[in-house]
């Protein structure tokens, strides 16, 4: 590795000999595919340097693409390698011509690369045709003598070496006349029954060559069997001339010569050698084997060829024929613009007339002659953007990139036309890269969206359509300038939605401002517009509040006169939230048996005429339900319901006013119903003042009696004699019996009556009613 770090060094600083001297590389013919030849140093210290096999003489496929490397700093160290198809022969090419090309920035240096190629004197290779895959064709009379020499194995530095040589393939004597034989020297011999008779048959010998161990090569003979040939060979004319011109590639057919005769070849025999034409030796066509300039190859305007015509058999038995070739000058070379592609962008603001490129162009075959500019549209076909005036590319009407497949990219072709014949063009693709400008800012049509007031989160409202007469015209976002938190709006579909809940009550009208924003408009995107537009949402009342009823449960006693209505208590209700909603609407659902109660408006009635007598004298408890809804505009219509207990005490039209007692319960308490039932009898009025006059007569009665007991008593003491006694007692008794008799007819009489201890003020027109254990009374 150091001893190849000294010679690279060395080599650098003999860079400028070494470019100057062509190099030489030795290479024996037995390195095979993938090998690789000596590497080549190079300098070139300040730039990406470059290595290229420009040709190879005589050409070949058999040395790949070069390669480079730096090695150091300055130094770069180039590589070529043998081909996948490389079979060195030193005996069919010893040396090989390879034009390099090394680039450094600026700097160009070409030299060519001699690649000798050595024998391997240990190694046996058969060569020629007879080697090659296709093998090895040769013609036989069928008048050829039995067992003659018909073709020879030739072994290139094998003559004084003896091979082994042999026929493998099978020979059937079905179809073979007799077999072929071959002996060491590499003689082939015909059959010893000869070939007379087998044309036009064909015969394939496989023959193997086999020199020590291990070495051996093989090939393919195939031998084709002709009939006898004619001894007569002429052509139609012995001279003929043609006209070709100088833009031929080599290789090209020029004429093919015809001349009449069996198993014929052909060849050129004046000039010898030549230098620009070849001929085919089966097919007798002439071809250019040099390029035609007739600038730099002298002569080359008329050449006169002499072909010669022969039997491939009998090679005296031919004849000649004369062709003159003339060459005519041609227009070679296009003309050569600069530069050979552009490509441009321009704003679609730009003027009409502003220039995009002035074109500048040559032709090599006449520099000073004029060329001929034509502008010609690729997509769109037919633009009438872009305008050619002589050699200036300017601008021809207003670019407007807001209609779609309006702009954006113009391609097209500059052809230029030179006037040489025949006439050469020269096409300069054209690309014009239209950028768009944001132009216009977007805008909307203020909204007006209407929402219920118990729509839940993310209810859509209504979709928010902003236009921007910019290209493309979705390319906007929307986004809520301030405002309540209620509401958001899709930042690129402009839906808008609701996030919290509404109240009527609380407010019933939002303004909203919504802010539009584009993109994408502009080939900079930091280059945005902004509009903007007014959205009003209303919100729409929803019956979302039942009524309350103050109290919401009642328990009245109601004394009220037999076959009379009168008025129980007034039903109050309103909606607290809702002020607004005063029409209500009050019905009986429950706990109105015989229709003894009715509603008239908020008033609860009693109505006893309607059963007409007798009239019941027990008194009854009703549990009435009240409903009472909303009938406003609104729907849902929402309704609560009312409890009112009744406790209904018929009272005869001699008692006394009826009163009502009065039981509630507040709206924030659950009531608990309790029904007691109490049994009580009111008399008459004027039964009471009887029994009032009996009762204080009976008190006196009594009072007079007691003392005339006692009185009798104590003169019962002072008398001593029993007659006096019995009769005090028996006056006693008589008089005992007569009062138990007269309070138990009160106790009857009261007893029918069924006083139940309630009396009326007339004075202050409030009952009472006394307690039949304390006799207190206590106020209703």
């Amino acid at each position: 590795m150091a001893l190849v770090r000294f010679l690279a060094l060395l080599f650098a600083s003999l860079t400028s000999v070494l470019h100057s001297l062509p190099w030489s590389i030795d290479i024996s013919e037995s390195q095979g595919p993938g090998t690789a030849l000596p590497s080549l140093p190079f300098n070139c210290s300040s730039y990406m340097a470059t290595l290229e096999l420009l040709s190879v003489r005589p050409p070949t496929s058999f040395f790949n693409k070069p390669s480079l490397h730096r090695s150091d700093k300055e130094i770069y160290l180039g590589k070529v390698t043998l081909s996948p198809s490389a079979r060195l022969d030193a005996l069919a090419v010893n040396r090989y011509e390879l034009q390099l090309q090394f680039t450094c920035g600026n700097s160009v240096l070409a030299g060519p690369l001699f690649v000798h190629v050595l024998r391997d004197s240990g190694r046996i290779r058969c060569a020629g045709p007879f080697a090659s895959p296709a093998g090895e064709f040769i013609h036989v009379p069928e008048t050829v003598t039995p067992g003659a020499v018909l073709y020879t194995v030739l072994l290139p530095g094998l003559r004084v070496q003896r091979a082994q040589m042999d026929i493998t393939s099978a020979q059937d004597p079905s179809l073979f006349p007799g077999s072929f034989s071959i002996d060491d020297q590499g003689l082939l011999r015909a059959p010893s029954q000869g070939l007379r008779g087998q044309a036009p048959k064909t015969f394939q010998l496989q023959i193997l060559v086999s020199v020590g161990k291990g070495q051996s090569c093989n090939g393919m003979l195939t031998v084709k069997v002709l009939p006898v040939p004619s001894s007569q060979v002429s052509f139609p004319q012995k001279a003929q001339s043609i006209t070709i011109l100088e833009d031929l590639v080599p290789g090209s057919k020029v004429f093919q010569v015809q001349a009449r005769g069996l198993n014929l070849l052909y060849e050129i025999i004046s000039p010898l050698p030549s230098p620009l034409f070849s001929i085919g030796q089966a097919d007798g066509i002439v071809r250019t084997t040099a390029p035609l300039d007739l600038v730099r190859a002298q002569g080359a305007s008329v050449t006169k060829l002499q072909v010669r015509a022969f039997e491939r058999l009998q090679p005296w038995v031919s004849a000649e024929f004369d062709l003159t070739v003339n060459v005519r000058a041609v227009n070679q070379w296009s003309p050569r613009c600069h530069p050979a592609l552009l490509v441009t962008q321009i704003p679609e603001t730009a003027p009409v007339g502003t220039v995009l490129h002035t074109f500048t162009c040559v032709d090599p075959d006449s520099a000073g002659d004029p060329l001929n500019y034509q502008l010609q549209f690729h997509n769109p076909p037919h633009s009438a953007s872009l305008h050619l005036r002589d050699r200036v590319l300017e601008v021809n009407t207003t670019l407007d990139c807001d209609t779609p497949g309006a702009c954006f990219q113009h391609a097209a072709s500059i052809l230029v036309f030179d006037n040489g014949q025949p006439q050469m063009t020269t096409e300069v693709p054209v690309l014009v890269m239209v950028t768009p400008v944001n132009e216009f800012s977007p805008a909307c049509v203020p909204r007006t969206f209407r929402v219920r007031e118990n729509a839940g989160p993310h209810t859509l409202l209504g979709s928010i359509v902003g236009t921007d007469m910019d290209y493309p015209r979705n390319s906007l976002e929307y986004y809520i300038s301030g405002g309540p938190s209620t509401f958001a709006v899709d930042r690129l579909s402009g839906e808008l939605h609701l996030l919290g809940p509404l109240d009527y009550e609380q407010q019933r009208q939002y303004r909203i401002s919504i802010l539009l924003m584009d993109h994408s408009q502009d080939w900079d995107l930091n280059r945005r517009r902004s509009g903007s537009c007014a959205v009003t949402i209303e919100v729409e009342d929803v019956n979302d509040h039942a009524p309350e009823c103050e109290p919401p449960f009642q328990e009245l006693t109601l004394y009220t006169p037999l076959g009379r209505s009168m008025e129980v208590t007034k039903v109050s209700c309103w909606i607290p939230q809702e002020p607004q909603r005063s029409a209500l609407s009050y019905s009986i659902v429950g706990g109105n048996s015989q229709s003894r109660f009715r509603l008239q408006g908020t008033i609860l009635m009693h109505n006893d005429t309607v059963l007409g007598p007798p009239w019941p004298e027990q008194p009854g408890t009703y549990e009435l339900l009240i409903r009472v809804a909303d009938v406003g505009p609104s729907s849902p219509h929402l309704s609560t319901t009312a409890t009112i207990i009744v406790h209904l005490v018929p009272w005869r039209a001699s008692t006394v006013a009826t009163s009502t007692h009065r039981s509630t319960v507040s709206s924030t308490m659950t009531p608990l119903i309790v029904t007691e039932v109490e049994a009580f009898w009111k008399p008459e009025p004027w039964f009471v003042v009887v029994l009032t006059a009996t009762g204080a007569v009976f008190l006196l009665a009594l009072g007079w009696l007691l003392h005339r007991i006692l009185r009798g008593f104590a003169q019962s003491l002072q008398a001593s004699n029993k007659p006096a006694r019995a009769l005090l007692l028996n006056s006693i008794q008589g008089n005992e019996g007569s009062t138990g008799r007269l309070m138990e007819a009160s106790r009857m009489e009261m007893s029918q009556q069924h006083f139940d201890g309630r009396a009326h003020d007339v004075r202050t027109g409030r009952d009472y009613l006394f307690s039949m254990r304390t006799g207190a009374p206590r106020w209703l």
